[in-house]
C-alpha cells in the first residue's frame, strides 16, 4: 500500500502506477503531514512524495519532511504533467463558465484562461478531488483541470487535452520507505543531507570531495535552519555506484559536517517520461 497526497486520480496516483505498476493500491491522504504518518504509523508500506517541479522548482517542504522523518529514499520516478478539462457527461465547452483545481494547476494553465476571459479559475485542495467533487454535485456550467487518470476514475468527460502552458512540464516524486532498498550499483542517486560550519570556504571544501574523485552532482538544495538564522542545511543528490568511490566522498563529507545522513540510494530514473 503506498500513500499519496491527494485523492485517486491525482497525478501522484498516477506516478505511482508509473513506477509501481497497474496494480499498485494507493492510500489518499488529505496533506503531506498526513502521508509520512501513515507509513510511520504503519498504515501504509510506503509513501510517493512529490519533491520537485521542472517549473515551479523544489518542493521545500518536503525536503524539510525528510530531513525531519526517519525514512529512506528507495525509488524515484518522473511524471510529465498533462492536465485535461474535465466536465460532467454531456457538457459542451462553450457553456463552461468556472474552472477548479489546485492552484498550482490553475497557474501551469495561464494561458488557457488567457484565451478563454468569460472562465473563472476556482481553486481546489487537489486536482482529482476538484473532479470528485464535480462529479458528486457539480453543476453542467463547471469544470475541472486535473490528470486523465482523475477523468477515468470519476467518470468526467475530457472537454480538451493538454491545456498546460508549456510542455517541458515534469514533477519528480520520491519513493519512501521504513527500510533502505538493497544496494543500487552503478546507476544510483544518493541522496545526503548534510550542515556546514559557517565559514569560509566551507561548501566548497564540501563539494570538493566529490570533483576530486569526478563524480557527478545531479542536484544542490539548501534550507533554513530553524532556530539559526542565516545558516543552512544542505541535500544533495550525486550519482555514482554507493560501494565504489563515492563511498570514500560521502566519508570525507561526513568529516567536514556537523549533521549528516544518507537519506537514500536507489536506482536512478532517466531523464524524461
Amino acid at each position: 500500500m503506498v500513500a499519496i497526497q491527494g485523492e485517486r486520480g491525482a497525478f501522484s496516483h498516477e506516478a505511482a502506477l508509473d513506477l509501481l505498476g497497474p496494480q499498485t493500491q494507493v492510500m489518499p491522504r488529505p496533506s503531506f503531514d498526513a502521508l509520512f504518518d501513515a507509513v510511520k504509523e504503519g498504515a501504509a508500506d510506503r509513501a510517493l512524495v512529490p519533491i520537485e517541479n521542472s517549473l515551479a522548482g523544489s518542493i521545500h517542504e518536503n525536503y524539510d519532511r525528510l530531513r525531519s522523518r526517519p525514512f529512506h529514499i528507495v525509488a524515484e520516478t518522473q511524471l510529465r504533467i498533462r492536465h485535461c478539462l474535465i466536465a460532467r457527461p454531456g457538457a459542451v465547452l462553450e457553456g463552461i463558465r468556472q474552472v477548479a483545481s489546485h492552484p498550482v494547476a490553475l497557474a501551469q494553465c495561464r494561458e488557457f484562461f488567457a484565451r478563454r476571459p468569460h472562465l473563472e479559475a476556482v481553486a481546489a485542495y487537489d486536482t482529482a478531488g476538484s473532479v470528485m467533487d464535480l462529479l458528486r454535485d457539480g453543476a453542467v456550467t463547471r469544470a475541472a483541470i486535473a490528470s486523465r487518470l482523475a477523468a477515468e476514475t470519476y467518470g468526467g468527460q475530457i472537454l480538451l487535452e493538454e491545456i498546460e502552458d508549456d510542455p517541458q512540464n515534469y514533477t519528480r516524486f520520491l519513493l519512501l520507505a521504513r527500510e533502505p532498498c538493497p544496494p543500487p550499483g552503478a546507476g544510483a542517486k544518493t541522496t545526503v543531507v548534510f550542515t556546514l560550519q559557517n565559514a569560509p570556504g566551507a561548501l566548497h571544501r564540501a563539494l570538493g570531495a566529490f570533483a576530486a574523485r569526478g563524480l557527478d552532482l545531479a542536484k544542490i538544495e539548501s534550507r533554513p535552519l530553524r532556530g539559526r538564522p542565516w545558516e543552512y542545511v544542505f541535500y544533495l543528490d550525486v550519482l555514482g555506484d554507493p560501494a565504489g568511490e563515492l563511498a570514500v566522498a560521502l566519508e570525507e563529507l561526513r568529516a567536514l559536517s556537523g549533521e549528516f545522513r544518507v537519506l537514500g540510494s536507489y536506482p536512478r530514473r532517466g531523464d524524461s517520461a
